[in-house]
């Protein structure tokens, strides 16, 4: 574990921001400017494994080819033996995920209330990165930063990949077993085919449904038993957990959450666009348009 007050890479470590499984993100300050930034790090347990380097590294080849104001900006990477990292924009925030398990009110408020902004803003984060060749492949509410305003920042590249076509792209693809968070895999996902931005749009699918109902569409005892909903089973409509979620809004998700991919929209942009026509989110929300979170 690196500790607070040293420096790695010519940055002085500030604060532990969080720990993961195997890395760490510390904010992190730039002497020679002043400037805070994150660093992520691997535990030093793990600083040695080429299977848990290679996402690392993966996350930061994907995201410093990135530049967009919805996605998190990767400026530096570090491939030390001792301390892989890389810096990245502090964008201090916390998840999705945080607010949607905080017993404060205010969170689940917060939430209703921004819905809209947080569903736009993140899914342009999105088609920025489809329409730049890569699918995300790991959308989940984790996944994305929204800060006190609503503002969105789409994180975590590790196993995101380029999207590839043709016959040889299918007889030379590389996985063999899926790769990504169970409750929010699209089917093609968890069937090992090739990706494009409509598996993206299944998974944003999936994480908006989880917005406004507190919980994702698919639950099951087991990784299998997701799995065979995630492929077999129609999404309810997201009115049957939560009655304020308007029928319009509903019907979006569910075609989102499509099996076939064919039957989904196209990418986000088109999504984003039926979204921009639906008058509310919810039912006790007034139209967005009159007021400051609409789209």
């Amino acid at each position: 574990m690196a500790d607070i007050g040293a420096t790695i890479g010519g940055y002085k470590i500030r604060s532990l921001l969080q720990t993961g499984q195997t890395s760490q993100v510390f904010e992190v300050v730039e002497p020679t400017s002043g400037r805070h930034f994150a660093m992520k790090i691997l535990l030093p347990e793990f600083s040695g494994s080429k299977s848990h380097r290679n996402p690392l590294f993966n996350e930061a080849e994907v995201g410093s080819k990135l530049r967009h104001a919805n996605v998190i900006n990767i400026v530096k990477v570090s491939r030390s033996q001792d301390t892989p990292n890389f810096v990245m924009e502090f964008f201090p925030s916390g998840s999705i995920r945080k607010r949607l398990q905080s017993k404060d009110k205010r969170d689940k408020e917060f939430l209703k209330e921004y819905a809209r902004k947080i569903f736009k803003q993140a899914g342009t984060g999105l088609a920025y990165m489809n329409s730049s060749n890569y699918v995300h492949c790991d959308v989940k509410p984790d996944n994305i930063l929204v800060n006190a305003l609503g503002e969105t920042k789409i994180i975590d590249f590790a196993i995101s990949q380029k999207m590839q076509s043709g016959f040889l792209a299918k007889l030379f693809r590389k996985r063999t077993k899926p790769e990504g968070t169970a409750s929010y895999m699209s089917p093609e996902q968890i069937k090992c085919e090739l990706l494009d931005a409509r598996s993206d749009v299944y998974s944003f699918g999936c994480t908006m449904y989880e917005v406004v109902t507190f919980r994702p569409p698919y639950r099951g005892n087991s990784i299998s038993d997701l799995f065979r909903k995630h492929l077999t089973e129609r999404a309810s409509p997201p009115s049957v957990y939560n009655a304020d979620v308007t029928d319009e809004f509903g019907a979006l998700l569910v075609r989102m959450l499509a099996k076939k991919p064919s039957d989904r929209p196209s990418n986000l942009l088109e999504a984003l666009m039926e979204l921009r026509k639906i008058k509310s989110v919810f039912k006790s929300r007034p139209d967005p348009e009159e007021d400051n979170h609409g789209m």
